[in-house]
């Protein structure tokens, strides 16, 4: 019983610690000027309050989709916000 008990915390501690994943993006979703300048003030913003903001070009498409869904819980971004600044970072890697 002992052994249940402290599987079970350790279980739990475990998820509060990885915290959820955002599953907002899936793709380009947003090209207006206003949206993607929206999505590049979110991310000047919110990203560099823990961390130097990194190079647009430092991850391909599939690979923001990947670094957001981990880092926007953490920024407590809105799906709608997770959403525009990925399409804000790629329209920028496209250039």
């Amino acid at each position: 019983m002992k052994k249940l008990a402290w599987s079970m915390i350790l279980g739990s501690a475990f998820m509060v610690s990885c915290g959820p994943k955002s599953t907002a993006v899936t793709g380009p979703k947003f090209t207006s000027a206003e949206h993607l300048a929206q999505g590049k003030t979110v991310f000047e913003n919110s990203c560099n309050r823990c961390h130097k903001l990194p190079d647009p070009a430092k991850h391909d498409d599939q690979d923001w989709i990947k670094t957001l869904s981990r880092m926007a819980p953490k920024a407590k971004l809105s799906d709608e916000q997770h959403q525009m600044v990925y399409d804000y970072l790629i329209s920028v890697n496209k250039k």
